[in-house]
């Protein structure tokens, strides 16, 4: 004989209930937790220029807009469509927002056509960014004094097989004018006449790939990484609590140590940072940033990767430096004198030709027709040689190892968690938006979860007839009216 265990069945019934919509997103919501710590009232002023006060329909409140915006990175949620679908349904967004259960959500093109009518020519995405920023250094969480800097890729809206080749303009570099003036103190050092002045010649072009599709993209080959048309994401986040504290979109051809001193110098002058350490990777190990570091008093600590030779032949190391004569000693023990010193800031170092093609180390140092060794020296690679040998002090140790922890790491969450893997638009414009709100809702939300943790934040629901009054409940500061909504259970 069996037991028989009645299941119990629930059905819902159609009713009416007076529910308070406070009470239906948990306690603990990470929407709650941002809404408390952070001040979004500064949006309404850094927009008002751009909205007519006597003319057209009553625009969307810019705080709701935002507040849309956020939700889709903070949730990784891609289409705008689906955004609003999401908030319609989700009572969480549509506290966050301040709709109300029966009050109607905006339209998908409301985003789109703000973007493209109001927002395009603006900076109130960076100006968002940057005031995330000064809220998390008044809440202690940023102290700008050891930075971190690197770039991922963001694969752009375009098919990589098509493309046309073009050419395009070299880059020139901004600091020539430092090192002309450098090359010509190092030239009159060593007794060599003036360069003559450049002739006036076309700029010098090269080939690149454009892709049809998305133009502004740019065609990357990286050991590792995969080939197409991307998008890179510059980035610099803060030592102490990992705050991002800036944030640069550029082409994926354009090389990591490019935008970095400039952007260094705008967190300095816009931040008030005092910059005492960075930690970067290998890209940025040039001759220009090294200098630049110690010139600011920066203690600069930068990855290591081994430079390429031709095979068989010696790496450079094999050949010592001696400062006091300036000259360079090969493995044979010969030296090599200096010879002189190039417009691009390279210094040169020649062997004989007559001791070389006698010399059994030959096949090993070099591969010329005419039995001479070169060996060019930057001279500004005493200042390499100097940021180089951080990285093997226990000090620099310590830096190093904690860009896993905080720029690698924050790049992991904006792919796994924040729908950064992929460009959401075309342009760079538009994806420099997508960076920026990016790092901006990671930021609200690692400031939200520290002062959660640390007991700075106090989560309250209304629970009595007396915290239920139109006028009960304090959000974001400030008193704000409170409404019954009624929900209809069928």
């Amino acid at each position: 004989m069996y037991n028989v265990v009645m299941l119990k069945t629930h059905k819902a019934q159609p009713e009416m209930e007076f529910v308070y919509i406070d009470e239906l997103v948990p306690k603990d919501h990470l929407l709650r937790k941002i809404t408390k710590a952070i001040d979004f009232e500064f949006i309404r002023e850094k927009v008002w220029h751009l909205y007519c006060a006597d003319n057209g329909r009553p625009p969307v409140d810019p705080v709701v807009l935002f507040k849309m915006l956020f939700i889709g990175y903070l949730f990784g949620i891609r289409s705008e469509r689906q955004l609003m679908r999401d908030i319609e349904v989700n009572v969480a967004y549509r506290w966050f927002v301040g709709f109300t259960l029966r009050e109607k959500i905006p339209h998908a093109s409301t985003i789109s056509q703000n973007r493209r009518r109001r927002f395009n020519t603006s900076e109130v995405y960076q100006e968002i960014f940057d005031e995330i920023v000064l809220q998390a250094m008044r809440k202690k969480m940023v102290d700008g004094r050891v930075l971190y800097t690197d770039s991922t890729h963001i694969k752009a809206d375009a098919n990589k097989h098509k493309f046309t080749k073009s050419e395009v303009r070299k880059r020139t570099s901004k600091y020539l004018d430092e090192l002309d003036e450098d090359v010509e103190s190092d030239r009159k050092e060593h007794g060599k006449k003036p360069l003559k002045p450049p002739k006036d010649k076309p700029p010098e072009t090269k080939a690149v790939k454009k892709s049809t599709t998305d133009p502004d993209s740019g065609y990357m080959v990286r050991d590792g990484k995969p080939k197409g048309f991307f998008y890179l994401d510059h980035r610099t986040v803060d030592a102490k609590h990992a705050i991002i504290t800036d944030v640069l979109t550029t082409a994926a051809n354009i090389h990591d140590s490019v935008p970095y001193l400039d952007r260094l110098e705008r967190q300095i002058e816009r931040f008030g940072f005092n910059v005492k350490a960075v930690g970067l990777d290998a890209g940025y190990f040039t001759a220009h940033i090294c200098k630049s570091l110690e010139d600011k008093n920066i203690y600069g600590t930068i990855g290591y990767r081994r430079p390429n030779r031709g095979k068989g032949l010696y790496p450079k190391r094999k050949y010592t430096y001696d400062p006091e004569s300036d000259t360079y000693r090969c493995p044979a023990g010969e030296t090599l004198p200096y010879r002189t010193t190039t417009r691009q800031g390279f210094k040169h170092y020649i062997s004989d030709p007559k001791t070389c093609r006698t010399c059994t180390h030959l096949t090993q140092c070099t591969k010329s027709a005419n039995h001479t060794k070169i060996i060019t020296r930057h001279i500004w690679q005493e200042s390499k040689d100097r940021v180089d040998a951080h990285r093997l002090t226990e000090h620099g140790k310590r830096i190093y190892a904690r860009r896993k922890e905080t720029v690698e790491r924050s790049f992991a969450d904006a792919k796994e968690l924040h729908g950064h893997r992929y460009a959401k638009r075309r342009g760079l414009k538009k994806v420099n938006e997508q960076t920026l709100l990016c790092a901006a809702v990671q930021n609200m939300k690692k400031m939200a979860l520290h002062l959660y943790r640390a007991g700075s934040l106090r989560l309250k629901i209304a629970s009595t007839p007396l915290d239920r009054a139109l006028w009960g409940l304090q959000k974001g500061g400030c008193w704000v009216k409170l409404e019954y909504s009624l929900l209809f259970v069928e």
